[in-house]
């Protein structure tokens, strides 16, 4: 990766730089950057010692779709975006360079692959694996056989993932590409989580994150279950990837302690290599904290916040604030999918949500992770495919909006026009089960998919506006299933701390806290909490002594965390009993469509024996 053209900053001193005009106080100030690597960009966000956002940048990284249900990316291509985003809020908000003090990252739980030999990236477009693309994105759903192969194995491991490997998850993945890859190229590659690949880019070492490797890698932790090297030996031979347990699981990032050192969440990686620096046009020495996936970031960006739940006000100075809290409260991040994670003292076993993970984020702690496969995903094509969506995005681009906005305050003026008692009242009869993308929690089903009951001829901007808010009310539903299912399993769940863009759309936001009957909590950076909790990283790991032991992330989360806003559930008994009745409808829809599959291919399966 070649560096980019950057003019850094003099390199003057922190006395001149903090000079005050008027009385010539010199303060000097520490920064800490969080980078994120979504979907669809990478973001870099820098936030002060009190954890105040005072820099934001972001580029949109490419995609790319080479057939259906094959999502790839590069991470060429995402650290130039990075490098891009750091610059620019480092220049657009005039901050010295040398005053960085950490920096963390997170991404998307991605598979990356490099080359064992030239520790570049390895292609993984088939078939001839001759292209720059070597992450395989989370969305993608190319595994189908590989993903039923392991599942069939019924191994012990996989209660740690929920019961069932999700598509979505590496290890299928890593399947895949051996058995499409020419084996002189699959021996050749070494495997990454795509937060692991980017702080191995930043400090040229080989550590990894718990997180990372845990959460999506049939991996489990040493001590826990008779686990003894964390990977599973006779797992990787039984579904045919022996070839990863030669030597150590090198490959794959080595034995803890043996060849290989695994991290919790902000524990120091290294520092920023020369190369690296010179491409974000920072200095080198800068420390790395062990990244997280994505939406753990979300989790760290959020929960940490003092708040007053009991209240109608959020108030940082009266609520206590320890770890304990962290226990009923659920992060919900939502952008094209949504994650929600929840920690517990002691491993809760839940089918269909991902985990219990142990030292993923605070060591000897554990964390759930249920979600939907879509939603904002889910959103767009449900407008995007409507007969109306033209219409409504030039009305929307007349009004200098977007086309939810519009599409939220239409639902409103067609309840006025009505007469209608709410904007459920709309949509009374219009029952949409959307798991368009197949379901995550928690079915764990990814061959489910949508259902309508109630579809009209209606090509209007009205039935786009209903279409749209069922949309919305499915997945308040589904966030309620799954809510539902963690408490029935041994989780204690009383508020939602969402964040993500989807925290913007209000009648989402209230339709989730009515549903679930439990306070959402919007954070203060309503668009940057997930960068936020990545910076946290960046403090954390800039906080270690000589011996490498770093400050505790709950107390940089307490001191760092934001208090926002809060969505208190409907108190109108009539629209608690409407969805409390579309819930049941939902659950129906949900498993009557599994039911009805299972009759067709049970007189299908006949054709086949012919």
């Amino acid at each position: 990766m070649a560096s980019l053209p950057y003019r850094r900053p003099s390199r003057q001193t922190s006395r001149q730089a903090s000079m005050d005009d008027r009385n010539g106080i010199q303060v000097q100030m520490d920064y800490y950057i969080g980078i994120d690597v979504g979907t669809g960009s990478a973001r870099a966000c820098i936030i002060d010692d009190k954890g105040d956002i005072v820099g934001l940048a972001s580029e949109n990284i490419g995609l790319w779709q080479p057939q259906q249900g094959y999502y790839e990316q590069s991470t060429s291509d995402i650290w130039r975006c990075i490098c891009i985003s750091v610059q620019r809020a480092i220049s657009q908000h005039n901050i010295n360079p040398s005053w960085i003090r950490g920096i963390g990252f997170d991404a998307t739980c991605s598979l990356a692959v490099f080359s064992t030999e030239t520790d570049e990236p390895v292609s993984v477009t088939g078939p001839s694996f001759d292209t720059d693309r070597n992450v395989i994105l989370w969305l993608d759903h190319r595994p189908v056989e590989e993903t039923e192969k392991i599942n069939a194995t019924e191994h012990n491991l996989l209660r740690y993932v929920g019961g069932k490997m999700s598509i979505e998850m590496e290890i299928p993945k890593v399947l895949w590409l051996k058995n499409n890859m020419p084996k002189e190229l699959f021996d050749k590659c070494k495997f990454y989580d795509l937060a692991d690949a980017l702080t191995h880019i930043a400090t040229g070492n080989e550590k990894r994150s718990y997180c990372s490797v845990v959460c999506k890698q049939g991996f489990v932790p040493v001590g826990v279950d008779g686990s003894v090297k964390g990977w599973q030996d006779d797992f990787l031979n039984e579904i045919g990837l022996e070839d990863l347990v030669a030597e150590d699981y090198k490959r794959m990032g080595g034995v803890n302690g043996v060849n290989g050192e695994y991290l919790s969440a902000g524990e120091l990686v290294g520092t920023l290599c020369e190369k690296a620096a010179a491409d974000l046009g920072l200095p080198s020495g800068i420390a790395i904290g062990s990244g997280v996936i994505d939406a753990y970031a979300g989790w760290i960006g959020t929960v940490g916040a003092k708040v007053n739940l009991d209240g109608d006000q959020l108030d940082s100075e009266v609520a206590s604030n320890d770890r304990t809290q962290a226990f009923s409260r659920l992060a919900a991040v939502a952008g094209t999918s949504t994650c929600h994670l929840a920690m517990s003292p002691n491993p809760v076993f839940v089918n269909g949500v991902w985990g219990p993970y142990r030292d993923t984020i605070l060591p000897g702690f554990w964390m759930a992770e249920g979600g939907q496969s879509a939603t904002g995903e889910l959103l767009k094509h449900v407008i995007e495919t409507h007969p109306a969506f033209n219409q409504a995005t030039s009305i929307a681009e007349s009004y200098h909006t977007n086309i939810y906005e519009y599409l939220n305050e239409h639902l409103k003026e067609m309840m006025e026009d009505q007469g209608a008692p709410s904007i459920s009242y709309l949509g009374r009869h219009f029952f949409f089960y959307g798991d368009l993308f197949g379901n995550r929690s928690p079915i764990a089903d990814p061959s489910m998919s949508g259902a309508v009951i109630g579809l009209s001829s209606d090509k209007s901007v009205d039935g786009l506006s209903i279409y749209y808010y069922a949309t919305l009310e499915f997945i308040a539903l589904q966030t309620k299933q799954i809510v539902e299912t963690l408490n029935n399993a041994g989780h204690n769940i009383n508020s939602i701390f969402m964040s993500g863009s989807q925290c913007q759309n209000e009648i989402l936001v209230k339709l989730i806290a009515s549903a679930c009957n439990v306070p959402v909590l919007i954070p203060r950076y309503v668009q940057a909490a997930v960068c936020h909790g990545a910076a946290m990283l960046g403090a954390k790991a800039a906080s270690a002594d000589a011996e490498g032991r770093t400050e505790d992330l709950w107390a940089i989360m307490d001191k760092m965390s934001k208090p926002g806003r809060k969505v208190s559930p409907t108190t109108d008994a009539h629209e608690k009993a409407l969805l409390a009745v579309k819930y049941k409808v939902f659950l129906e829809q949900c498993f009557k469509q599994r039911e009805y599959r299972g009759l067709v291919d049970d007189v299908v399966g006949t054709w086949n024996n012919k």
